[in-house]
């Protein structure tokens, strides 16, 4: 295929070791881009660096707490000295349960500091290099940033915080040629949601997961790999009339249970 290529395209991702990112670490080296991956454990990454090497792929590694702001102008600084930044996916992030009462002030920072602070430092230390040629920005929210989600209240609150700095990013630098989206997925099936059940619902994983599965409309949780697809489309050139714009991906959640 021709289209949806990133031939000679840097993509930094965030959290590229597991789950969604992985994801699209993979789809985005397997149709050309040179792909650099922050992750707050390097360590973490040595199954996606196989995996993308193996299709032939092009991937480094970058250790960085995506929470600490001199961290992420550090790492932002060595990736540009060796090549130009085009594309910046904000994918790392952090879930908590509870409701207003039962999230503590630690568990609200814990969740500002790597979902909302996160994101703004990465876009504020590559702002600056894109800003030169234009680039693309992809942040991750959440169907929780648009829609009332139970004992959900700190993922929500930073989930709702990233869609509105990505308007405001797309509205304040689409002069300088920056398209700046987001994507809303419901609840895809990663390592984090087998490990939430086990850990939560032990002899009864089975079940659960059903439960959890049926509370999407299509009746399925969803594939990162399909994420995945979206983020490509997003940051090819044959999405180039689109920014400021959220996508759901979220199998009929929000429309089909309001």
């Amino acid at each position: 295929m021709s289209s949806f290529r990133l031939d000679g395209k840097t993509a930094i991702i965030t959290g590229g070791a597991s789950g969604i990112g992985k994801a699209i670490a993979l789809k985005f080296a397997e149709r050309g881009a040179e792909v650099c991956i922050l992750e707050i454990n390097g360590d973490l990454a040595k199954e996606t660096i196989h995996d993308i090497k193996k299709l032939g792929g092009s991937v480094e590694v970058y250790t960085c707490d995506v929470s600490n702001h001199a961290e992420v102008n550090k790492t932002i600084a060595k990736i540009t000295q060796k090549q130009e930044i085009d594309i910046l996916v904000n994918n790392a992030g952090v879930a908590q349960i509870g409701n207003l009462e039962n999230t503590s002030e630690s568990d609200l920072d814990r969740v500002y500091n790597v979902n909302i602070k996160g994101v703004y430092n990465c876009m504020h230390a590559a702002l600056g290099h894109m800003k030169k040629k234009g680039g693309i920005i992809l942040n991750m929210a959440s169907v929780a940033g648009s829609v009332a989600v139970a004992d959900r209240f700190a993922y929500s609150m930073s989930k709702g915080a990233v869609l509105t700095m990505t308007y405001s990013v797309a509205k304040d630098y689409i002069e300088y040629g920056i398209r700046c989206n987001s994507i809303s997925p419901a609840r895809i099936h990663t390592p984090f949601v087998d490990g939430f059940i086990k850990k939560n619902y032990p002899g009864k994983e089975s079940e659960m997961f059903e439960k959890l599965s049926q509370t999407q409309p299509i009746g399925r949780m969803g594939k990162p790999e399909e994420v995945a697809n979206l983020a490509l489309y997003l940051c090819s050139d044959e999405a180039s009339f689109i920014t400021g714009t959220d996508f759901p991906i979220d199998g009929g959640f929000i429309k089909l249970n309001s």
